[in-house]
């Protein structure tokens, strides 16, 4: 996906693993930082499952940025019950259709949330340099399914 600026994990309000394919315009001028983001895409999600009857969020957006959300389940070693995890992406959005890149995201992400739950699935969700790895796989799917 040629408009994808960043795609990441978010659990319990943290970005576990993340990768910057471009840098954003605004981000060039402030540092935002991953943290602030992981906890604004788990409370905005959060918000509309709570405010909405069960209903998830799939994007927001900002100007030319579509802020993509693919919500799953994971079960964390300290837990019984499935939890959230939220697949993000950030999407340009300046020359195409909304809808029709939501679609497109979803479709080319499903694999890799898939594949990351069957990875991590009753993991201990504390230890973060775990994920660090997986940041690999991220890039080699979204180089290789660009290529295609």
């Amino acid at each position: 996906m040629k408009e994808l600026f960043e795609i990441g994990f978010v659990f319990r309000g943290f970005v576990l693993v993340n990768h910057i394919f471009k840098e954003l315009p605004v981000q060039k001028e402030s540092g935002v930082n991953k943290d602030l983001r992981g906890a604004f895409i788990s409370a905005i999600n959060t918000f509309a499952d709570t405010a909405f009857n069960k209903s998830s969020l799939e994007y927001l957006e900002s100007g030319n940025i579509l802020f993509i959300f693919k919500l799953s389940e994971v079960q964390s070693e300290d837990n019984r019950d499935k939890e959230p995890i939220i697949l993000y992406g950030l999407v340009d959005k300046s020359k195409k259709k909304s809808d029709k890149l939501v679609r497109k995201f979803f479709e080319k992400v499903d694999p890799v949330l898939q594949l990351f739950i069957q990875k991590y699935n009753g993991v201990d969700f504390t230890q973060l340099n775990q994920f660090e790895y997986f940041n690999e796989t991220l890039l080699d799917f979204f180089i290789k399914k660009t290529q295609e």
